[in-house]
């Protein structure tokens, strides 16, 4: 191999790798899809300044749920409709609004910025027993009446939001 193709394939190589990284990096860290809230026409078309808006939306990802597991003494096995684990985050904002000021050419921005933040959640879950217990020798094989049970695995929701409200002089 000549220097000239060694050159060519090393940056193509370069090129390859440095877009792979950067279109990974955001999507596999955040969890969130950013949109632009385009304003900038109402701007132009009214002669003021509008507030600006990002926001970044959530990317839900469903896990696995823990299957039902076989208990002594009941004859439906326990959490017998699974909680499903989800990951995704909290959506996330930026948003800024001009506050004019009548004495002077600068305008006082305030602003409210508000980070996607990681979101862990376990949907509700059912775990019922019938209303027979398990055959035995007591009843010559036979199960035997008892009360039905149900019960409600509750939802969980683990998160830590963060938001930070400012105000700063000029554009």
């Amino acid at each position: 191999m000549n220097s000239t193709t060694r050159g060519t394939l090393a940056a193509v190589l370069t090129g390859v790798t440095a877009a792979m990284g950067a279109a990974a990096t955001p999507a596999a860290a955040v969890g969130t899809v950013p949109v632009p809230v385009p304003l900038d026409g109402v701007s132009r078309s009214l002669g003021t300044e509008v507030p600006e808006a990002h926001l970044d939306l959530p990317l839900l990802t469903p896990g696995t749920p823990e299957g039902p597991r076989h208990v002594t003494g009941r004859l439906l096995p326990d959490r017998t409709v699974p909680r499903l684990p989800v990951a995704g985050a909290l959506p996330g904002a930026d948003l800024r609004a001009p506050l004019p000021r009548p004495l002077g050419d600068r305008s006082d921005r305030i602003g409210v910025e508000a980070p996607a933040s990681d979101l862990r959640a376990l949907t509700p879950g059912l775990s019922v027993d019938a209303p027979l217990t398990p055959p035995g020798p007591d009843n010559f094989g036979l199960p035997g009446p008892k009360l039905p049970e149900a019960g409600v695995l509750a939802p969980a929701l683990r998160t830590v939001a963060d938001a930070d409200l400012g105000m700063r002089s000029g554009r």
